[in-house]
């Protein structure tokens, strides 16, 4: 019985034409994060995972994580996300270097999740985290770096939302108002994650099973019922949360004087479970019908540093998968067409006795930076523009011999027009290649 052909269950073969795909999204992330200043890092494939049980919430260390015992008996993991490893790498540094730092990554990751759209166990993630940055401008830094990203690709405020919400706000409601004790607080975070999912009539039970008191009840209702900044502002007011809630008012206050606000809507369901969250937290959603779901979270921190017994140092960073980018760019038809390579020149020659010839041209072309795939080996002329186009080449490179001379003679396929040049006419030839 032969081997299993297929990957790993939830990991995925990257063939040229995916990976076309995916370094053109890795390009985008790139440029983008490098538009706004942020320095690339990256760290070890594999942590301690006590790194993960200090930071990460209970599903991830008992379901999700990739764990096994090494060979010197330490505990390791295979990385299911990066925050823990840049919170463990600023940790290091950040006592001398300036504020803020702006760090990002694009690290391949392994979660123990059942496959799915938009889900799988390896994936790629583009992670950004600002650390250090005075309050509220990390946030809208960071806003404004997500929208400049989707906007690279030709996404509209129509097409997609940042989902915002405050965990003091969150906070002050479950402590200062429903006077939850932790473990109903925890539950209470899992029934606000489902309230988009449900019926209002099993909602309505959910909230019932961990607020008995009808007067605390019909708080969190009013709560739940917010749909926008100045409903989130008047409920603080009405319910004196104002102290509790004074960066978060002034985070809307700046966001309504910016040009990125109509990209970013207010959302009482955004909670983000993990622990270590502190203040504004968001989820990029996509508003598109057939893919109505939150492609991308994060939000801000302070107390991250901490498990280093390392003094608090505000942070806020959000990670995007590439599943689900992709899922998004192709629901919005915003991905480009690359099923087919893109090189500058198909060099071919259909005489044996040009062969070397050939070979000295593309070696002189691509000392000038010009991408040439030489055919290797004689092609019949019959053959050549029907597999030039296959493979996706525009421009075809042909040595002829004219006049006793070999000559090079260049055919753009999609205009139809040839031109010919003399071999020694090497910067004329680059110059007819790159221009097109």
């Amino acid at each position: 019985m032969g081997l299993n052909k297929k990957p790993y269950k939830g990991c995925r073969d990257f063939f040229p034409a995916d990976m076309r795909v995916r370094e053109f999204l890795f390009s985008q992330m790139r440029k983008t994060a490098e538009l706004f200043a942020f320095e690339p890092y990256d760290g070890p494939l594999l942590e301690e995972v006590e790194l993960y049980k200090a930071k990460s919430g209970e599903e991830l260390i008992n379901d999700q994580i990739y764990s096994f015992t090494d060979r010197g008996k330490r505990e390791v993991a295979i990385r299911p996300e990066m925050t823990p490893t840049v919170a463990r790498m600023v940790a290091n540094v950040h006592k001398q270097e300036s504020k803020p730092i702006r760090w990002y990554s694009i690290p391949n990751l392994m979660r123990y999740e059942k496959p799915q759209r938009g889900r799988v166990r390896e994936h790629w993630q583009f992670n950004v985290d600002i650390f250090g940055a005075p309050d509220n401008l990390g946030e809208i830094e960071i806003f404004s770096l997500i929208t400049t990203f989707l906007r690279s690709f030709g996404a509209t405020k129509e097409m997609f939302s940042i989902l915002v919400n405050d965990r003091y706000l969150v906070d002050g409601v479950f402590q200062d108002l429903l006077d939850l004790d932790q473990d109903s607080a925890y539950k209470l975070y899992k029934v606000i994650d489902k309230a988009k999912k449900v019926t209002p009539e099993k909602l309505d039970i959910m909230i019932s099973e961990i607020i008995t008191d009808q007067s605390k009840k019909e708080i969190f209702s009013n709560y739940l019922s917010l749909k926008s900044f100045n409903d989130a502002l008047n409920f603080i007011t009405q319910y004196n949360l104002s102290e509790r809630c004074k960066v978060f008012k002034e985070f809307v206050e700046k966001i309504n004087q910016l040009e990125i606000k109509d990209y970013i809507k207010y959302d009482p369901t955004i909670v983000r479970g993990l622990d270590y969250y502190t203040g504004i937290v968001f989820e990029i959603f996509d508003n598109h019908p057939d893919n109505n779901r939150a492609i991308a979270g994060g939000g801000a921190y302070a107390n991250l540093l901490q498990i280093f017994n390392e003094s608090p140092l505000q942070g806020v960073g959000f990670g995007l998968g590439d599943v689900t980018l992709r899922d998004f760019l192709e629901t919005h038809k915003l991905l480009p067409d690359l099923t087919k390579p893109k090189h500058d020149l198909f060099l071919v020659f259909t005489d044996p006795k040009n062969e070397l010839a050939t070979l000295n041209l593309g070696g002189k072309l691509r000392d000038l930076g010009v991408k040439v795939e030489t055919n290797l080996g004689t092609m019949k002329f019959n053959k050549i523009f029907k597999t030039a186009e296959n493979k996706g080449h525009r421009l075809v490179g042909i040595l002829e011999e004219k006049d006793g001379e070999l000559n090079l003679q260049i055919k753009d396929l999609p205009k139809n027009e040839k031109s010919f040049y003399k071999l020694n006419q090497i910067q004329e030839i680059e110059s007819k290649i790159k221009k097109g």
